[in-house]
């Protein structure tokens, strides 16, 4: 497995095609809905590849200039529970941290915050986000070297 930064147009294909086939396809999400004004070419992306194939990713963005916003943190199903999502973040909240970023910020699908707890992320449960998708909760860690 390798870990990308993507910052070519043809690596950050790669977290398009991992969250189409995992979460398009699969929860029969619009692209319109998928894709948002948060992804543009200035976005960044982790990618996972094995071998060739883009497995999983995660994308950033600056919401201030001390917090970043950690989010479509997707692996393909075939290769969930073998610590690809973990790699993905741990690699997300390193760059994060070398870009100067304090805090950083997700939101969680409500059947996915303790997997996000188990990384040192607290969740707000006094505000439940419901979108077009998924019911989510706002999670936050502060970022340390």
């Amino acid at each position: 497995m390798e870990i990308i930064r993507a910052t070519k147009t043809s690596e950050q294909a790669g977290a398009y095609y991992v969250r189409i086939q995992a979460m398009a396809r699969k929860h029969k999400i619009p692209l319109s809905v998928e894709f948002d004004e948060h992804d543009t070419p200035d976005t960044k992306y982790i990618v996972i590849i094995d071998d060739f194939l883009p497995v999983a990713t995660c994308r950033m963005y600056a919401i201030d200039d001390d917090r970043l916003m950690l989010g479509r943190i997707v692996v393909l199903p075939e290769y969930r529970h073998q610590g690809l999502g973990t790699l993905v973040v741990k690699e997300a909240e390193k760059w994060a941290m070398e870009l100067g970023f304090k805090t950083a910020v997700l939101e969680s699908r409500d059947n996915k915050t303790r997997f996000y707890e188990g990384m040192g992320y607290v969740a707000d449960y006094s505000k439940e986000i419901v979108g077009e998708t998924f019911k989510c909760y706002r999670m936050e860690k502060t970022l340390q070297e």
